[in-house]
């Protein structure tokens, strides 16, 4: 129930710190200006306890389960129920209907939970509320197998200016490659939860650079600053494919961990 709030209210450390170094580098004065106004409103948010944005997501909860642990009961079910008792404690707007085409509610509906087995011990869950101004601008290509890396960095960069300014930029971008076409797009949404820094794989750092040249800037005004980060995960695939997803997160990229 406690990562509702962390994650809504709290902005991450190293989100706030690529924030911050985007609007000390940032030369245009209108972008600066936005950077600023985007700092401006995390700090409004953790100061007076609100929702960093109005759209609070999707809840998705990564679970990872160590091997020793036993549970007795449905995990499931408790996560629902946690998330549930944080989001109407805290006035966390319930975005999500459970009839996906009539759009119609039956009170509060669950979000989405992954789960691993990992080593260990102990159990952590991570909450990653993803709006959907930003998850509406994935996308996913099966390339053939034969397919060049420049035919790939070029889906991903056409990716970010397809999105434009409809996701709130500056974005994280996360990138899944290989797997099947879902765990490609899995592992996109994974990229996200890893944390901001200037290091990086070359491709990483080139996708970054690219991005950033395209002068779409925060909140599609003009800028330098239109990526904060590009994260590439990948995993072994079939040799008759090469499946790609991009996921692309606002500026107020939230998540928060605990571990059990």
């Amino acid at each position: 129930m406690e990562l509702t709030r962390k994650a809504n209210f709290f902005l991450r450390k190293d989100v706030l710190a690529g924030l911050r170094k985007a609007y000390s580098a940032e030369k245009n004065k209108r972008a600066k200006n936005i950077l600023k106004a985007i700092l401006d409103n995390a700090a409004i948010a953790a100061k007076e306890k609100l929702a960093i944005c109005q759209d609070t997501g999707i809840p998705i909860v990564f679970a990872q389960v160590g091997h020793e642990v036993s549970i007795s009961g449905d995990l499931k079910a408790a996560i629902h129920k946690g998330v549930e008792q944080g989001y109407k404690k805290y006035c966390l707007r319930n975005s999500i209907v459970a009839g996906h085409l009539s759009r119609e509610s039956s009170g509060f509906s669950p979000g989405v939970i992954h789960t691993d087995i990992v080593k260990g011990n102990k159990i952590k869950l991570t909450l990653l509320p993803k709006g959907f101004g930003c998850e509406n601008k994935s996308q996913s290509k099966m390339f053939r197998p034969t397919a060049g890396i420049e035919e790939v960095k070029k889906f991903i960069i056409d990716a970010v200016k397809n999105a434009g300014p409809d996701a709130c930029p500056p974005y994280v971008v996360g990138v899944g490659i290989g797997g099947t076409a879902d765990y490609a797009a899995l592992l996109a949404k994974k990229a996200l939860l890893r944390k901001i820094s200037g290091r990086g794989s070359a491709l990483e750092r080139e996708l970054l650079r690219r991005i950033n040249k395209t002068g779409i800037g925060p909140m599609g005004l003009g800028g330098a600053s239109t990526a904060l980060a590009v994260y590439v995960e990948s995993y072994p695939t079939h040799i008759a494919g090469l499946p790609v997803s991009v996921n692309i997160s606002c500026h107020a990229l939230r998540s928060a961990s605990v571990v059990l």
